[in-house]
């Protein structure tokens, strides 16, 4: 039997006790007050689905209220259907598709996508790595800036290691991947090194080994940590013993194929919530013991105080 055939994804009833559930495991909690006592359901034919009242401080609201899900006119199983499918699929689903399957306006899928997203972004800064413990630091550029960067100096564009122009003027993205474990990833301004240097400082624990390729950008973190080891991909060189950053350009290869093949382009306002969103993905593979309906647990999980409205949403 399908998981999207469960009840909480057509029956609104059941949504709300679904929701519920997960964001109040102890029970009702007042969103305005924080009161967790003398709280009552509000029952009625004209009463909203899953409608409460808190006696503390007189207020009414439901499950809905302080989240990603407020002042939104879609059923809350519509909802969950959106968050299912962007959980479940590996490299995404276009607000298109949200909008032909579930049968919303596009201008509200493409709402519906970001905010989910936003709850996609679990906000930990833990340090990484640790004791014993592997972190692979790479970048990548993807498409060119919105509006053109003026140089500082002219120069001509650096060239890569295979030969070809360089990332001049493209959107800069930094990654750091825990071997076996989660992602970290940020979109920069530019990918120099005093970036990479507060990145991997802020990020990574000093006891950590890291890993890179053979770029300059990352020569000054050898001190920092327990040791700096580097692959030379200009050589062919690609792993050395367990020195590589192939999980690192794994995640790249996913991340890419995504935006190139189901988004296509994104505002660079937005880039940030996309990289939210492959990272959530990456953070709750199967690999590491989620399947698709933990997944949508996961995301449902980080709904609460994270509200966007549309305004906010388009203005990145």
């Amino acid at each position: 039997m399908s998981v999207l055939s469960e009840p909480h994804f057509h029956d609104e009833v059941a949504a709300y006790a679904w929701v519920e559930a997960r964001i109040w495991p102890e029970g009702p909690t007042c969103p305005h007050c924080g009161s967790v006592e003398r709280i009552g359901k509000m029952g009625g034919k004209s009463t909203r689905i899953g409608t409460y009242k808190c006696y503390a401080c007189r207020k009414p609201f439901t499950v809905k209220v302080g989240t990603i899900f407020e002042s939104s006119h879609v059923a809350l199983h519509l909802w969950l259907q959106a968050m299912f499918l962007l959980s479940s699929s590996k490299k995404g689903v276009s607000s298109n598709q949200i909008h032909r399957t579930l049968g919303v306006t596009l201008k509200t899928a493409w709402f519906m996508t970001h905010r989910i997203r936003e709850a996609m972004r679990d906000g930990v800064l833990a340090p990484m790595g640790g004791a014993g413990g592997i972190v692979e630091a790479d970048e990548t550029y993807l498409w060119k800036h919105d509006v053109p960067r003026e140089r500082k100096t002219k120069r001509y564009s650096p060239v890569t290691k295979a030969g070809r122009s360089g990332p001049g003027g493209k959107r800069a993205i930094v990654s750091l991947v825990e071997r076996g474990g989660a992602v970290r990833s940020f979109h920069v301004e530019n990918a120099d090194k005093p970036t990479i240097n507060q990145i991997v400082g802020a990020n990574i624990a000093r006891e950590t080994r890291i890993h890179t390729d053979e770029s300059r950008l990352y020569g000054d973190v050898a001190a920092s940590f327990a040791s700096h080891e580097t692959v030379k991909h200009s050589a062919k060189e690609y792993a050395r013993g367990d020195v590589y950053t192939n999980s690192a350009e794994g995640y790249f290869s996913i991340f890419k194929r995504g935006m190139k093949g189901i988004y296509q382009h994104c505002s660079e306002k937005h880039l940030h919530r996309y990289l939210a969103e492959y990272d959530f993905r990456y953070n709750h593979r199967i690999a590491v013991g989620h399947d698709d309906v933990a997944r949508t647990e996961a995301v449902v999980l980080g709904v609460v105080g994270k509200r966007l409205t549309y305004r906010t949403t388009r203005e990145g």
